[in-house]
């Protein structure tokens, strides 16, 4: 069974650093493409960033580009969120997510909240 714990969200200011992580328990962290969602208020949980099973690739969406950054350490089976610059739309619930092949799974999420 895979688990992903999500960790380090909190209340900032806005434009202030939060750096989020995934810990994933579980066989063959190394084939997995891990990515991260988010839910904010009111609305549908939207895709943020992905990364592939190596780390050689990202993909951020245009509200995040040049401000956040995916990275992954295969040894420690963690991947990470560094978000800059946060501003106020980014308070949301933030979901880890992983997938290989036919199987998906989903952290529980944790709070980033960005105060104006």
């Amino acid at each position: 069974q895979v688990q992903l714990v999500e960790s380090g969200g909190g209340l900032v200011q806005a434009g202030d650093s939060l750096t989020l992580s995934c810990a994933v328990s579980g066989r063959a962290f190394g084939t997995y493409n891990l990515g991260w969602f988010r839910r904010a208020p009111g609305k549908e949980r939207e895709f943020v960033a992905i990364i592939n099973w190596s780390g050689a690739s990202s993909y951020y969406t245009d509200s995040v580009k040049g401000r956040f950054a995916f990275s992954r350490d295969n040894a420690k089976n963690t991947v990470y969120l560094q978000m800059n610059s946060l501003k106020p739309e980014d308070t949301a619930v933030y979901y880890c997510y992983g997938i290989a092949g036919p199987n998906s799974y989903w952290g529980q999420g944790t709070q980033v909240t960005v105060s104006s």
